[in-house]
């Protein structure tokens, strides 16, 4: 499906990758994604799209997002939105779809086969416009959990699809390397000896 001649770019939709990929049993190893897509053909950009809590003092995705930014990742984020609903309940919103679409758009013209990582059915409307300029389009999402993480008329419209599942022993973290967490210091019963 990938021909070494080809410039490819990446758009990944980062919470869906990371959904898909914990529904079927993996974390990705972003650097071995990379490898993985540079070894098929030429691999001209790989872009990440993520929404952020601003307000928060740590969010545990910044790690990844530091890393993927100094190794060969182009890190799109914004700020999530915060609202309440009709209910009264909080809620957040940080959908990253228009700002992925206009990328691909303005890229277009200086690739042969976009891969994206995204199973959101809003996305087959992007997949048809890079289409009709002459593009190839790989989607990459997965058909093994209950439902389907991809809608099937992405699917459908897309030239290619790749389940994820295939690519878990090729771009899957070992679970081996994963940094051990220590768990936080609780200092509140350190008064009670006084």
């Amino acid at each position: 499906m990938f021909d070494a001649r080809e410039k490819v770019a990446l758009f990944i939709d980062g919470a869906n990758l990371y959904s898909t990929a914990k529904a079927i049993g993996f974390d990705i190893d972003y650097k071995r994604l990379l490898k993985e897509f540079q070894g098929q053909a030429y691999l001209l950009r790989a872009y990440y799209y993520t929404a952020l809590i601003e307000d928060q003092e740590y969010s545990s995705i910044r790690p990844l997002i530091d890393w993927l930014d100094y190794n060969g990742y182009k890190v799109i984020t914004k700020p999530v939105k915060e609202f309440v609903d009709s209910s009264g309940r909080r809620k957040v919103k940080g959908n990253m779809d228009i700002e992925l679409a206009v990328d691909a758009m303005q890229l277009v013209d200086h690739v042969d086969h976009i891969v994206l990582f995204s199973g959101d059915g809003d996305f087959r409307s992007l997949v048809e416009a890079l289409q009709r300029k002459g593009r190839k389009v790989s989607v990459v999402s997965t058909l093994k959990t209950q439902p389907p993480m991809i809608a099937d008329d992405l699917r459908r419209q897309a030239d290619h699809f790749i389940d994820l599942a295939t690519l878990a022993n090729k771009i899957g973290r070992d679970p081996s390397e994963r940094p051990v967490r220590q768990a936080p210091v609780d200092n509140a019963d350190e008064d009670d000896d006084y």
